[in-house]
């Protein structure tokens, strides 16, 4: 479904590469977790595979599209096939609840009105929004802004789910019934799941395979059951949170 080949990215400003040959391939319906430490080049990941970025070198392709060097138009076919759950919610201020949830359906302009706002309903009783679609995002909490994203981002039914930090500031509560969200979603949809999280004892229970990001390179892409027990001296540090070690 998703493939990196040899991807490299820099930026001004930076003496090395951010991504320096990222190789990765996620099966259709696989669920893959992210982790490394800041600013090692998560986000931009996930950026390269929406084609929000182009890669400097190397190459992304999406469900057999290719996105590096993809006209607007192609890419546009590949955002079509994709659901994101951005760090921020990134919901529209203007917009109450309900219209939010509703726009990936009314930019897709296939269903009528009428069975657009059922599909919102329904959505929104999922995630335990019942009642709030005349509001507007700065009425709700943290969690619900969140939970409302969430709506969104899935109520196209798109064949790949991202979701960037999708607990980021939340409590452990709200954090769980979050991940019990997005495991529902999963197991009935069977999408293809990316999730890149901080939190990585609550993505390990999440995604069976795991990657790690550090200077560039994916210094683990693999078993989540043996992430722990990598050979790698900077992933088995970072998964432990110990303070001694190489990073």
């Amino acid at each position: 479904m998703i493939r990196l080949a040899k991807v490299g990215k820099s930026f001004a400003g930076r003496t090395l590469p951010l991504l320096d040959g990222v190789d990765l391939t996620i099966a259709s319906g696989e669920t893959w977790g992210l982790i490394g430490p800041g600013a090692s080049g998560k986000s931009v990941v996930l950026k390269l595979i929406c084609g929000l970025l182009q890669p400097d070198v190397g190459a992304v392709t999406v469900a057999d599209l290719a996105v590096s060097g993809a006209s607007e138009d192609a890419l546009m076919a590949v955002r079509a096939r994709i659901g994101m759950l951005f760090q921020n919610n990134a919901l529209f201020d203007f917009m109450t609840i309900g219209d939010n949830v509703a726009f990936p359906l009314q930019r897709e302009g296939t269903l009528p009105e009428a069975e657009i706002r059922q599909r919102v309903a329904e959505k929104l009783r999922a995630v335990g929004l019942v009642g709030s679609e005349e509001k507007f995002p700065n009425q709700l909490s943290g969690g619900m802004r969140k939970r409302a994203a969430l709506a969104r981002a899935v109520i196209a039914r798109p064949p790949i789910l991202i979701y960037d930090e999708p607990t980021a500031g939340l409590d452990p509560v709200t954090t769980s019934k979050i991940y019990d969200l997005l495991r529902a979603e999963r197991d009935q949809t069977g999408a293809t799941v990316i999730a890149v999280s901080s939190d990585v004892d609550a993505l390990r229970q999440f995604a069976p395979r795991m990657g790690m990001l550090y200077q560039g390179k994916l210094r683990y892409d693999g078993s989540t059951a043996n992430i722990a027990d990598s050979d790698d001296a900077v992933v088995r540090q970072f998964v432990s949170g110990a303070l001694e070690g190489p990073l």
